[in-house]
């Protein structure tokens, strides 16, 4: 019992106090306006107290109706979640029409109850004392205005429930909102974890390489690989990093693959950043790997050209390269992290970013402008 009344409590708002008090407080200035208004142009407390009493006598029917529906009607049979729906298994099984119905029925039932003296004054018309006599188009004007009342109550009702509609409506918004952004927090650490490890793939790779044509560098390069490291798995944990971290550690990078090259490759870079704003990290590694990896012959001259540079509140990276594609044994240059850079622009930076990627004759060509 205990459980069923703290499921129809949360059923009914009891935990949003703030709603709770804001509907208090909207009926109160609408009954106590006119009797502190007589008041305070009297200063005669007992014209007040019966100013108070007629309008408590024409708005307490409506004021009910209003906090029925608001926490009991709009809850239980226009919007059940599931937890509600556990609570009340009965109306599980009802459509969603069939609840509509119950609903209207309530309120068909629940008004008039309480207006019942309404009704009470014309079947004990005869016993009330000093009842005027009243003609037939006296009693026709009277019960125009008790109709005209009942569907006062009746619009009351229409309006709770809208209210209550705006308000779950913001609520499923802001908790779509919330969700987006931890599937968007979770798909972006997804993507990030396989940067590290495809990463590390390549630069094995050509620490590999590196081994049967120099095995001193090929020790250096370990040590080089080892700040490498330490800066993707420690200081890339948070959503973005200083932009002075990504430039050196894409200096180390750069001077790692160089090792491997020869002298028919030359590798030119500009690094051109005043200010330390901030980016996602590791965002345009992959692409200095695949310009590496894509871009260099050992038997024919190739080139590659990187440049980073901060324009105001633009970033803009750009990578040019000589295009001597893979074969298809040569599975190290799947494209994922080309995919993966694409995608975490996408969450990053939606509607500020701007990719432009071309092959011109045998140059690859690829730009990235990102607005801070």
């Amino acid at each position: 019992m205990k459980e069923f009344l703290n499921d129809l409590y949360e059923a009914m708002g009891g935990k949003h106090l703030t709603m709770w008090l804001a509907n208090i407080i909207v009926w109160a200035i609408i009954i106590l306006a006119l009797p502190v208004a007589t008041w305070l142009s009297t200063l005669d407390y007992e014209a007040a107290k019966t100013s108070l009493n007629v309008v408590w006598g024409i708005f307490m029917s409506p004021f009910c109706i209003y906090f029925i529906n608001f926490y009991v009607f709009g809850p239980l049979l226009f919007y059940i979640n599931e937890k509600e729906a556990h609570t009340f298994r009965v109306y599980n099984k009802l459509s969603n029409r069939t609840r509509y119905w119950l609903f209207a029925l309530c309120n068909l039932i629940t008004i008039p109850l309480l207006n019942i003296k309404f009704f009470m004054l014309w079947f004990n018309r005869d016993s009330i004392p000093n009842m005027p006599e009243m003609s037939p188009n006296m009693w026709i004007g009277f019960f125009s205005g008790v109709f005209m009342f009942l569907m006062l109550n009746c619009i009351v009702a229409g309006i709770a429930i809208g209210i209550r509609h705006f308000i779950r409506t913001r609520q499923i918004r802001q908790q779509l909102k919330e969700e987006k952004a931890k599937n968007t927090e979770a798909e972006l650490a997804w993507l990030k974890n396989q940067i590290n490890p495809h990463f590390l793939f390549n630069t094995l790779n050509n620490i590999s390489s590196l081994t049967q044509i120099d095995p001193d560098a090929a020790q250096d390069a370990i040590a080089q690989l080892s700040d490498l490291l330490r800066y993707a798995m420690y200081e890339t944990n948070k959503k973005t990093v200083p932009i002075s971290g990504e430039v050196e550690f894409m200096r180390n990078y750069i001077a790692l693959m160089k090792l491997r090259c020869n002298e028919k490759t030359e590798v030119k870079t500009t690094f051109d950043t005043q200010q330390n704003v901030e980016i996602a990290p590791l965002l345009f590694i992959s692409l200095v790997e695949n310009a590496f990896k894509h871009g260099v012959s050992s038997s024919r001259n190739s080139t590659i050209d990187i440049h980073l540079e901060q324009k105001d509140n633009h970033i803009v990276f750009t990578c040019d390269n000589t295009n001597y594609p893979k074969d298809d044994a040569d599975r190290s240059g799947s494209g994922i992290g080309l995919e993966n850079t694409r995608r975490r622009l996408e969450l990053m930076y939606h509607d500020r970013y701007e990719w432009e990627q071309a092959l011109v004759g045998d140059i690859y060509h690829v730009k990235i402008t990102i607005k801070l």
